[in-house]
C-alpha cells in the first residue's frame, strides 16, 4: 500500500512534459500489444447472433474470420453455414467453403448505407425446398427491420451449386453455378448455369446462362436469360428479361416450347389436353400477377399449323385456361386425341411412338367408333374456355371446308357451344353438352345439318361428280358412357335426314335397282342424270340402336323405299332397300338390296332369294313423303315443293 502511494506520489510529482511523454508510451506499447493479440475472430460470436436474429435462422462462421482494415475494407470468412426453416429434414440452407467481401467504410459510417462492390464466394451451396403446406424455405420470418437494403454490385461464384426439392411434384434438381468472364471491368459477371435431376417425375435437363445474381435483387432493371430447359419429351427456350424474378410478379420473355404430345403438360404444369401429334410453338410469355400469359404464339400441331393467345389463371380453385386459337390449314386428323382416336401415323403423317402404337391397335381393331376413355380426373382438375377456327381443313375423306369450335369447361362440366363445321358448301352446327361430375359422363348432342351439296359429299366418286341436290337434317341424342363408343351405344333420340329437287347419274340409279341392261347400256355409251324428287331418313333411337321411321329415295327413274336398323353398340347394319325401276327392262332384277355387315366393313348385296318378287307392300307404293319435321330442312328452291307424295302405278 505504502509502495503504490509513494509511486502514484513519485508521479504527481513529475514535470507535465514528462508525464505526457510516458502517457504516450504506454498507450503505444498498450496499442502494440492489442496488435499482436488482437483476434477478429472475437467478433464471430456477435455477428453470428445479429444474422441468425434478422433471418430467424442458426448462422455459424465455422473458419478464421479476418478485415483487412481502410476506406475499402475486405471481409473473409471461412465454413459458413445458414440453418434451415424448421420443418426440413435437411438442417443447412446455405453454406460456403470460403466467402470474401468488400465494404465501403465512409457511406457506413457517415450515411449508415452498406454498399458493397463485390462479393466473391467459393463452393457455395444453396438449397430451395418446399414444405407439405408448399411454403418455400427462401421465405424468413419478418425480422422488422425498416432501413435500406445493401446494395450490391458484383459477385463471383466458384463452383457453386443449387438444389431445388419439391417433394409433392416429385421434382428434385441440381444445378452447377459458375461465374463467366464480365463483358467489362465494371459490369457484373453473369452466371453459366448448367444440371438437370427430375420434374414432376420426368427426366429434367437445364443449361444456359443469366444475369449476375446480384441482379436479382433489383426490382426496377429487367434481368437477362438465356436458358434451355427439358423435361422428359417436353423442350424450352426462355430467353429474354425477367423484372423481380424472386416474386415472378413480372416478366416479359419469348417462349419457345415443343414436344412429342400435349398430354405430356399435363403432369409438368397441370394443363389437361387430350393427346396430340408433335408440336412446337414460340411466342411472348409474361406474367400478371397470378395471370401467365402466352401472347401472339405460333407453331404447328401434328400437320396442322396454329397460332394465337392464350393465358392461365391460377388464382382461382381450379386452373383456368382462356385461348384464342386459329389455324390456316387444320390437318383434321390432328384432332383425334380429342374424341379418344388416334391420329394417322403413315403416309408421312406426323407422329410419335405412342400414338404409332395407337394407331397401329386401331387399325387392327374391329370397331371403328373411338373406345378410348375420358380421364375424369383431368376433366374436373380443370377450367377451360378455348375457341379454336380453322379457315381450312384438311381431310381426304371427309368433305370438310372450316370449323368454328368454342370449348368450355367448369368443374367437370364441358359444353361445345358451338361445334360447327363448313361441309360440302353447308355447314353443321352443333351444340355439345358432356357433363363428367358423375362416375358415367352424361351427354347430350344436337346437331344441325343445312345445305350440304350431294356432289360435294363424294368429290373423290365419278358417279357422283355430277350429283345436284342439298341435304339438310337434325340429330338430338342423349347418351351415358365414358368413351365415344360407349355414349353412342347407349345413346336415346332421333336422327333425320332429307333431300329435296337434285339430279344424279342415271347409271348409279340403274346399278341400284339392279338394272343390268340399262346399267350396261350406260356404261357402253354414255352416263346422263336423272332428276331427283327427294330422298329423306327418319330413325328412332333407342339405347344405341338406330330403327326406321320412314327411309325413301324417289327419282324420275327409281323409286327406293326401305326399313332395317343401325346397332351403334355393336356396330353393325341391318337395312333392306327395295328399288323399284319405274322404265321398263327386261333384265331388270327388281331384287330387293341387303345392306349388311359392320361399320368397318359394310356389304351390300341383292337379296337373290327374292328375285322376281313384284307384288306385297314393298313395290305397291302410291305415295311416298318425308316426316313433317324434316320439310323444314329441305331445300328445294323458291317457291317449289319436294316433288314427293305423288302416285305411281305398280
Amino acid at each position: 500500500m505504502d509502495s503504490t502511494r509513494s509511486r502514484t506520489t513519485r508521479f504527481l510529482r513529475t514535470p507535465p512534459s514528462r508525464r505526457a511523454l510516458l502517457l504516450l508510451a504506454l498507450a503505444a506499447a498498450a496499442l502494440i500489444t492489442l496488435w499482436i493479440l488482437f483476434d477478429w475472430n472475437w467478433f464471430k460470436g456477435p455477428l453470428e447472433r445479429q444474422v441468425s436474429a434478422q433471418t430467424q435462422r442458426q448462422f455459424r462462421i465455422g473458419g478464421n474470420l479476418d478485415v483487412d482494415l481502410g476506406r475499402l475494407t475486405t471481409v473473409r470468412a471461412g465454413q459458413l453455414r445458414l440453418g434451415n426453416a424448421a420443418w426440413s429434414k435437411e438442417p443447412v440452407m446455405a453454406a460456403a467453403e470460403h466467402a470474401e467481401l468488400d465494404i465501403e467504410i465512409w457511406p457506413l459510417i457517415f450515411r449508415r448505407s452498406v454498399r458493397i462492390p463485390e462479393i466473391r464466394l467459393v463452393k457455395p451451396v444453396l438449397r430451395l425446398e418446399t414444405g407439405s403446406e408448399g411454403k418455400g424455405n427462401w421465405i424468413f420470418g419478418d425480422d422488422g427491420n425498416d432501413g435500406a437494403p445493401p446494395i450490391f454490385r458484383k459477385i463471383w461464384i466458384e463452383q457453386g451449386a443449387l438444389r431445388f426439392l419439391d417433394d409433392k411434384r416429385d421434382t428434385d434438381i441440381r444445378i452447377d453455378v459458375n461465374s463467366l468472364p464480365p463483358r467489362s471491368s465494371d459490369s457484373a459477371p453473369a452466371v453459366a448455369l448448367k444440371g438437370g435431376g427430375r420434374w414432376a417425375s420426368n427426366r429434367f435437363t437445364v443449361s444456359g446462362r443469366a444475369e449476375s445474381p446480384l441482379e436479382l435483387q433489383n426490382s426496377d432493371k429487367p434481368y437477362r436469360i438465356d436458358l434451355r430447359a427439358s423435361a422428359g419429351a417436353t423442350h424450352a427456350h426462355a430467353r429474354g428479361e425477367l423484372v423481380d424474378p424472386f416474386q415472378l410478379r413480372d416478366f416479359d420473355l419469348r417462349m419457345a416450347l415443343s414436344g412429342q404430345n400435349m398430354e405430356d403438360l399435363y403432369p409438368l404444369f397441370g394443363l389437361a389436353i387430350p393427346a396430340t401429334p408433335p408440336y412446337r410453338f414460340d411466342g411472348r410469355f409474361r406474367r400478371d400477377g397470378q395471370t401467365w400469359r402466352y401472347d401472339r404464339f405460333s407453331g404447328t400441331v401434328g400437320d396442322s399449323d396454329l397460332g394465337g393467345s392464350a393465358i392461365i389463371d391460377t388464382g382461382g380453385e381450379r386452373l383456368l385456361l382462356k385461348a384464342d386459337l386459329v389455324s390456316k390449314r387444320l390437318d383434321f386428323d390432328d384432332l383425334g386425341g380429342f374424341v379418344g382416336a388416334p391420329p394417322q401415323s403413315g403416309g408421312g403423317e406426323s407422329s410419335n411412338d405412342q400414338l404409332r402404337a395407337q394407331a397401329a391397335r386401331a387399325a387392327a381393331d374391329t370397331r371403328v367408333l373411338p373406345n378410348t376413355p375420358y380421364d375424369l380426373t383431368k376433366l374436373r382438375s380443370m377450367d377451360a374456355d378455348v375457341r379454336l377456327r380453322a379457315q381450312r381443313i384438311l381431310a381426304p375423306s371427309l368433305p370438310l371446308d372450316d370449323m368454328d369450335a368454342h370449348l368450355k369447361l367448369e368443374a367437370g362440366l364441358l359444353r361445345l357451344e358451338p361445334l360447327n363445321f363448313g361441309v360440302a358448301g353447308g355447314d353443321i352446327r352443333s351444340n355439345i353438352r358432356m357433363d363428367a361430375r358423375k362416375q358415367a359422363i352424361q351427354t347430350r348432342a344436337q346437331v344441325a345439318l343445312r345445305g350440304l351439296e350431294l356432289g360435294k359429299l363424294f368429290p373423290d366418286a365419278q358417279l357422283t361428280r355430277d350429283a345436284v341436290g342439298r341435304i339438310g337434317g337434325d340429330v338430338a341424342i342423349t347418351g351415358t358412357g365414358n368413351s365415344v363408343a360407349a355414349i353412342l351405344g347407349s345413346a336415346d333420340g332421333d336422327i333425320a335426314l332429307g333431300m329435296g329437287r337434285g339430279q344424279i347419274s342415271n347409271l348409279l340409279m340403274e346399278l341400284a335397282g339392279l338394272d343390268i341392261a340399262e346399267a350396261l347400256k350406260f356404261l357402253l355409251t354414255k352416263d346422263r342424270v336423272i332428276p331427283i324428287r327427294c330422298a329423306f331418313g327418319d330413325f328412332a333411337v333407342s339405347d344405341g340402336l338406330m330403327r326406321t321411321r320412314s327411309l325413301a329415295f324417289d327419282s324420275t327413274d327409281t323409286i327406293i323405299v326401305g326399313e332395317g336398323s343401325i346397332n351403334l353398340k355393336g356396330e353393325s347394319l341391318d337395312l333392306l332397300l327395295r328399288p323399284r325401276p319405274k322404265d321398263r327392262s327386261i333384265l331388270s332384277l327388281r331384287s330387293p338390296l341387303v345392306v349388311s355387315g359392320t361399320f368397318k366393313d359394310p356389304s351390300f348385296r341383292p337379296d337373290f332369294k327374292r328375285l322376281g318378287l313384284r307384288g306385297a307392300a314393298a313395290l305397291a307404293l302410291t305415295t311416298i313423303a318425308p316426316p313433317a319435321a324434316l320439310l323444314a330442312t329441305i331445300e328445294t328452291g323458291p317457291g317449289e315443293d319436294s316433288g314427293c307424295g305423288g302416285s305411281y302405278a305398280k
